[in-house]
């Protein structure tokens, strides 16, 4: 493989969050029965207009400035001819000469820690067509014209990427980025967000680019990394094999891990583009630019880059914690009750919290553990009222019952023994309980320092404070 170079593009597809389409007043949401959201526009009927929809031009300059790409004073709509059937125009109204964001970046995190930026070509606007059904329709196949006009933004990256880590690393990021600006809300099961590979290999050193394949409509980061692997293998063996790579559009199959052909790769003249009659071309002055600018949020290197210094974090727990805007703002939450633990915080939240959330498959606004809860169980641990070890056996009760750490600890006795006198009345009985052991360790068996811990731990039901047991059972076994 070393002596290869891969080379990846990706075009990502980002439904945009708006109530309607982008050319006519149809809702988007998900889920509706078929053709139930589909209009006289949608539907192609002669004779209608498009009419484009403000949001959509609005959500797409929010990204632009995101990633400090330059804002088209004015961009153009073009149709984008091909026939399919669920196209029900014939073609798709989308930008091409003249998109309206163009020139931008993202830097991306490496596994060695190396930051790598990766360019981005465009990112313009276009409509979605429809969907082909086939499960349940033996012999035919069903249209779905719901999705026929949701507004998309494809964002079209650079041929950056070396391998399938570093274009799922960007995608990451990007479905990241759509999600704080909330212009999407990524969701990869119903298809708002999801991309399609450009991928080739060359000789190391080669400067001129492989043929390329593209691999359509990859809709998770596993298939994404999957199929781009088998790509990249299957074009070193053909050309191995003193083959050829075809210049073809390919589908994924999941099921069994490859890609397939799905047609031959077609070239932008073979789409006829030419300027869409029935829209006026978008211009846009500084006042309306300025105007989306003031509503960018913190974006996520900038959050990152605050957790780091205002509380003392390393850049992986930095990264982590801002990876989604909700889960940031639930550790800003926790602090805010602890401002002395922001460490503490950091690792229940990436800990416990996480682990409890990806079990269920829930997302951390879900509501199941509240921020002021959560802290209110490390603030029992900060006030040596339970233990660490204890205090994970309390969360699973909070998690399962929806109740306090004041009220598990409560009824179930946890409280930590802090009392020195009470501590030193056990290992009294645990020391005289073991003579043997107790031997050995005098004779310099520094091992067994750790059978006496488990003793009086078993003897406290893991209820002495830790620190203050060891200090204590030093001093008694010297």
């Amino acid at each position: 493989m070393s002596a290869w170079e891969t080379v990846i593009g990706l075009e990502i597809h980002a439904q945009l969050a708006t109530r309607s389409k982008i050319f006519s007043g149809s809702a988007t949401a998900y889920g509706a029965p078929p053709n139930a959201q589909a209009s006289l526009v949608d539907l192609g009927y002669p004779g209608v207009l498009p009419v484009l929809n403000a949001e959509a031009v609005r959500m797409a300059v929010k990204l632009g400035l995101a990633i400090n790409a330059r804002i088209a004073g004015t961009s153009v709509f073009a149709r984008k001819n091909y026939f399919y059937p669920d196209l029900p125009k014939g073609y798709q109204i989308s930008q091409y000469e003249q998109p309206i964001v163009a020139a931008g970046a993202l830097d991306i995190v490496l596994d060695d820690g190396e930051v790598k930026r990766i360019g981005i070509t465009r990112a313009h606007l276009e409509e979605d067509a429809g969907k082909s059904l086939h499960e349940g329709l033996p012999g035919v196949t069903g249209i779905d014209l719901n999705r026929a006009g949701t507004p998309l933004v494809e964002i079209v990256s650079e041929p950056h990427l070396r391998s399938a880590k570093e274009a799922v690393a960007y995608m990451k990021k990007v479905h990241t980025l759509v999600r704080y600006l909330e212009i999407c809300d990524g969701n990869m099961q119903e298809g708002s967000f999801r991309c399609d590979a450009n991928v080739s290999v060359r000789r190391s050193g080669a400067q001129q680019l492989g043929t390329r394949a593209e691999i359509k409509n990859l809709n998770s980061f596993r298939f994404v990394e999957r199929a781009i692997n088998y790509e990249v293998a299957r074009q070193i063996e053909i050309l191995e094999s003193g083959g050829a790579v075809v210049q073809e559009t390919r589908l994924y199959d999941p099921d069994r891990g490859e890609t397939r052909s799905m047609r031959s790769k077609e070239e932008a003249n073979d789409y006829r583009y030419f300027p869409d009659p029935d829209l006026l071309p978008v211009v846009l002055d500084q006042a309306f630019i300025e105007q989306v600018r003031a509503t960018l949020p913190e974006l996520p290197d900038q959050k990152a880059a605050r957790f780091a210094s205002q509380y003392g974090l390393s850049a992986y727990d930095a990264g982590v914690l801002t990876g989604s805007r909700e889960l940031a703002a639930y550790y800003e939450d926790v602090v805010r009750e602890l401002p002395r633990e922001p460490k503490l915080a950091a690792n229940w939240v990436m800990g416990e919290l996480a682990a409890a959330l990806n079990k269920e498959n829930l997302e951390v606004g879900s509501g199941r553990l509240p921020a002021a809860r959560l802290a209110g169980l490390l603030r029992r641990i900060c006030d040596q009222t339970i233990s660490g070890k204890i205090a994970k056996e309390v969360f699973e009760t909070m998690w399962s019952e929806g109740a306090s750490a004041d009220a598990v600890i409560d009824a179930q006795g946890l409280r930590q023994i802090t009392d020195t006198a009470a501590i030193e009345r056990v290992i009294d009985e645990v020391m005289a309980r073991n003579p043997a052991q107790l031997a050995e360790y005098r004779a310099g068996k520094d091992k067994l320092f750790g059978f006496f811990v488990g003793q009086v731990m078993k003897a406290t039901a893991g209820k002495a404070n830790p620190a203050q047991l060891n200090e204590l059972l030093r001093a008694k076994l010297a």
